[in-house]
């Protein structure tokens, strides 16, 4: 029987990006991604629900993420959900939606100067692979 873990999400940086290495020397980067949804409820009034997903992307990945992501990027994010259950310090039950990246493309519009620019695809494979790279600014189509 064939299964899949796939989840697309396109959202904001809560966060500036974290890296560190492993004992190993891979290289991971966690950051936080907010996903919100705008809508009208029954009695007319409009709602906004915000979900917030935890990301990790590895190896290359992982720099070029830590290099041009920052708090308030606008990225697509693609890869395996996890939800983790645990306990709060008040007793309450809480989740966590953790997502491993397997392709990251930056989707704000590049800087006057040119710095922490986006809009190139970048993905990782678990081998630690990754397609294409950052973009020249000069070859993005806006």
């Amino acid at each position: 029987m064939v299964s899949m873990n796939k989840i697309t999400i396109i959202g904001h940086l809560g966060r500036d990006p974290e890296m560190r290495y492993t004992p190993q020397g891979a290289a991971v980067t966690d950051f936080s991604v907010a996903t919100s949804r705008r809508y009208t409820d029954g009695m007319g009034e409009r709602r906004e629900e915000t979900d917030w997903f935890r990301v990790s992307a590895w190896r290359q990945l992982a720099e070029l993420c830590n290099q041009y992501l920052q708090k308030g990027s606008l990225v697509y994010v693609e890869g395996r959900l996890h939800t983790r259950t645990y306990e709060a310090n008040d007793g309450s039950t809480r989740f966590s939606n953790e997502v491993t990246a397997s392709d990251v493309r930056f989707l704000n519009r590049p800087d006057r100067d040119g710095e922490g620019f986006s809009g190139s695809g970048l993905s990782g494979q678990s081998g630690g692979g990754f397609g294409g790279g950052p973009t020249e600014p000069d070859d993005l189509p806006f």
